[in-house]
């Protein structure tokens, strides 16, 4: 099978989605906004909401983040990471001997101390 790479996302093309539904659907898996999607693609605005939206009708979704967990879930779509995340997750369990690694501190807490202060009035009250 093809495959169509878009960014850091890989598709499996035939399978359920047309090349160009697919390509906007790894955009979408990027992160990006329709605009951004619709100038990387090289066509409108509002061509690319019409791929966004059919690419939710195909896979029978609502949304756009559903669209892309389906789509992973039925490997349509796989993030190329996965490679990157299993060698740190390696690295990390083979041992703790970096001496460029740091970990982060915990924040320190900080208070805020607000004041209110009211003027006093006296009423004289005439019998």
């Amino acid at each position: 099978m093809e495959k169509i790479t878009c960014g850091t996302w890989t598709g499996q093309l035939g399978q359920a989605l047309a090349p160009r539904e697919l390509e906007a659907l790894l955009w979408v898996a990027q992160g990006l906004t329709t605009k951004e999607i619709a100038r990387r693609m090289g066509i409108s605005p509002g061509t690319a909401a019409n791929r966004i939206e059919t690419v939710l009708f195909k896979l029978e979704v609502g949304r756009r983040i559903e669209a892309v967990t389906k789509a992973m879930s039925r490997q349509i779509i796989s993030p190329l990471c996965l490679v990157l995340a299993g060698l740190l997750a390696m690295h990390a369990a083979l041992g703790d001997t970096d001496p460029i690694r740091r970990d982060r501190r915990a924040p320190e807490r900080r208070f805020v101390e607000t004041r209110i202060a009211r003027k006093a009035y006296a009423f004289d009250h005439h019998a």
